[in-house]
């Protein structure tokens, strides 16, 4: 009997059809997350906050930290200017500034108009051996290497901000650079010689119309408006607007004045007989800066419980959240989620012109407003004074 042998007949088996709908193929590895809108923030008043929680204990304190002289290479006091000058602000972001044309040359043209000052208090933070370095200044001072410029009125303690250095070269090169006559220029080089470590000058010196030409160029101030707390030349009283009398015609008979024209001559006279100070050309505007960035640091550190907080925190808070070019930050926008705002609209770049964060806590604790600790566990800690 032969064998048959045939195969299971196929064309009636069927699958069984699903009837859950869970099952669906998915076309992207991020469908199942759920799907969050584009945040705007438009809120000034939270655009420098942090979505970090805050500390509610006290961080462990080891002993002051090093840090700051741990990562500084400078060992000299002119190494210390120089770097000092070099690291005040960040590099303007390459991509995604969140600034027009316009304010990035505002950015840009402010730096360029700083004065090229470096504070005591600044240097001695990164040198940190306090009798060694006032020997140093004193040293350079004599030999005319470096001035020391006392702006009175604004402190001359470790908080205050009056007690300035600059070096020889840079002062002159911007005396030099000015719009004063060459004549007016090399006088006021040979006065500065005459008067050593003095940062005041005496009254009859210059003419009345010198006065004028190096108060409005920035290069003396009234002792007047330094009681106002003010460095501006417009806040400078009853300034003469006549015009320059060569030396050759100041024994010739002047014409008669006018009754209207009376206050340019009491203005002379009160620079006859006023002390001015030595300053250099938006040098306000630069203690300004100081003073501002300096309280900023203070308020931010002020958000936590204990008025201390891990330095990389205070960092970022300074920083303001900013989106960054890393990957994960790309993923977040790519997605539609928030990666952060652009720094253009964070107050270090809004009022402090992109200062660095490690430069002014240098400032801040080198003037005795805060002071850096070991922790242990998180790296250095920054706590109130």
């Amino acid at each position: 009997m032969p064998l048959r042998l045939t195969s299971a007949p196929v064309s009636g088996i069927k699958k069984r059809k699903s009837t859950s709908t869970t099952t669906r193929a998915r076309s992207s590895p991020f469908a199942a997350h759920p799907r969050t809108k584009l945040r705007s923030n438009t809120d000034d008043t939270a655009k420098d906050a942090t979505p970090l929680e805050d500390e509610d204990f006290d961080l462990p304190d080891l002993g002051l930290s090093q840090h700051i002289l741990s990562t500084t290479s400078a060992t000299t006091v002119l190494e210390a200017i120089h770097h000092i000058r070099n690291t005040m602000f960040d590099d303007l972001p390459a991509t995604r500034t969140g600034m027009n044309s316009t304010r990035i040359a505002e950015v840009l043209n402010f730096r360029r108009s700083l004065p090229p000052l470096v504070s005591v208090a600044h240097v001695h933070t990164l040198l940190d051996a306090p009798t060694r370095t006032e020997r140093e200044i004193v040293e350079l001072v004599t030999a005319g290497k470096v001035r020391r410029l006392i702006v009175p009125g604004r402190g001359n303690d470790a908080a205050g901000l009056g007690d300035c250095l600059v070096l020889r070269e840079e002062w002159e090169g911007l005396l030099r650079g000015s719009s004063l006559e060459e004549g007016l220029k090399e006088k006021f080089l040979s006065v500065l010689n005459h008067i050593g470590t003095s940062s005041a000058i005496a009254p009859g010196v210059f003419t009345p119309n010198e006065y004028q030409a190096l108060v409005r160029a920035g290069f003396l101030v009234s002792s007047s408006s330094l009681a106002n707390g003010s460095l501006s030349v417009a806040s400078l009283p009853d300034l003469p607007s006549s015009t320059f009398i060569p030396a050759s015609r100041a024994d010739q008979p002047q014409p008669q004045s006018h009754p209207q024209s009376q206050p340019n001559n009491n203005s002379n006279n009160r620079f006859h007989t006023a002390t001015l100070f030595l300053s250099l050309p938006n040098t306000g505007p630069y203690l300004r800066l100081l003073s501002t960035s300096r309280t900023h640091l203070l308020t931010l550190l002020k958000k936590s419980a204990h008025r201390e907080a891990p330095l990389y925190l205070l960092r970022d808070r300074w920083d303001g959240a900013v989106e960054t070019d890393k990957s994960f930050h790309a993923a977040k926008r790519a997605r539609g989620e928030f990666a952060g705002i652009l720094p253009g609209r964070t107050r270090k770049w809004k009022e402090l012109y992109g200062m660095r964060f490690r430069w002014v806590l240098e400032q801040a604790v080198g003037a005795g407003l805060v002071e850096v600790f070991e922790t242990g566990s998180v790296g250095p800690g920054v706590r109130c004074l």
